[in-house]
């Protein structure tokens, strides 16, 4: 759901990361990379980073360094978006799946109506403080049988890079982290802030597919055929109708087969393939040309405007003139 951008002279998005002992240096930086690159129009900062822990001073990482952090608790209840990194110490709740107190009085600070998301196992931490029960989420694949078994209350899908699930939302890999960054930049501020960003950090705007393709699996034969063409064509051709018997038959396959190695190659089926990259495509159109909704409709797929509307409403929960509004030349 796309958050209300603010308005000029607003100050910026105050972001709190929230780590632990045995945090990862990657899933840190690429918070203060991702969003702290996020700028308006006007070149004005759109997010505030700022790392916290539940007691401040020195925080060991998973690495051969330590950092040190000097704000607390507090922090988070500043916060309107909070965001948990994984850690990987003995006795964390990445492995046990409980909170200790210090760190339950830390989350018990967020305000109301504030976000939070986590990155990787960091998961674990949502959903031992209750946050997660009957929602759906994801984490690292490896951690699903755990935290399956420490949490049959929530809905997990490990095949995903991230879930939105509104003011809750987590992520897959660390990598995947990347994803959920641009993922809350592209909510709040439109996809055209969100594109100069992965420019700027050379990372695509919005990887295909989910950690499915990343589980191992039996290498295929090298003269296996892929779905790789046939994806690029369908970019090339997203304002014609493009059936799914006609993306088989272009890749010399049965539409079962087809189907088969599409999913195993992006990690989602090929329907659900199109809808994200049409909806890309009329958000880039909406936010960066004057061109009419019932041609950005057309161009992108959607063949009429209703259909549009009634996509983006279920995607976006808005209409293409409320997002036109809200991002157009940000």
């Amino acid at each position: 759901m796309p958050a209300t951008p603010p308005p000029p002279g607003r100050r910026p998005h105050r972001v709190a990361v929230l780590v632990r002992d045995g945090v990862v240096p990657l899933e840190l930086g690429l918070v203060h990379q991702v969003l702290g690159r996020a700028r308006s129009a006007t070149g004005d900062p759109l997010y505030r980073v700022l790392t916290c822990t539940p007691v401040p001073g020195p925080v060991r990482t998973d690495a051969d360094f330590p950092i040190v952090v000097e704000r607390g608790p507090d922090t988070v209840g500043t916060a309107d978006t909070v965001l948990v990194p994984a850690a990987h110490a003995p006795g964390a709740t990445d492995e046990t799946g409980r909170l200790d107190a210090r760190l339950a009085a830390t989350l018990a600070q967020r305000r109301a109506g504030s976000r939070i998301a986590s990155i990787c196992t960091g998961a674990f931490v949502l959903a031992a403080a209750g946050l997660l029960d009957g929602r759906r989420a994801t984490t690292h694949w490896r951690s699903a049988p755990l935290f399956r078994t420490l949490f049959p209350a929530v809905r997990l899908d490990p095949d995903v890079l991230y879930v939105d699930e509104g003011e809750v939302l987590t992520s897959a890999g660390e990598a995947a982290g990347i994803d959920l960054c641009l993922h809350l930049v592209r909510r709040d501020h439109g996809a055209a802030v969100a594109n100069e960003i992965a420019r700027d950090t050379v990372v695509a705007p919005h990887r295909e597919g989910g950690q499915a393709q990343y589980i191992r699996q039996p290498v295929p034969a090298a003269t296996a055929a892929t779905t790789a063409a046939v994806r690029e064509w369908a970019l090339a051709h997203l304002d014609r109708p493009l059936p799914l018997a006609e993306l088989a038959r272009r890749g010399s396959m049965s539409v079962r087969t087809f189907t088969r190695r599409f999913r195993a190659e992006v990690g989602v089926a090929p329907g659900e393939w199109l809808l994200q990259r049409r909806l890309e495509r009329a958000r880039e159109l909406l936010e960066g040309t004057d061109v009419p909704v019932d041609r950005v409709a057309a161009q992108a797929g959607f063949g009429t405007a209703a259909s549009l509307r009634a996509h983006l409403a279920t995607a976006l929960h808005t209409s293409p003139s409320a997002y036109r509004a809200a991002f157009r030349g940000r």
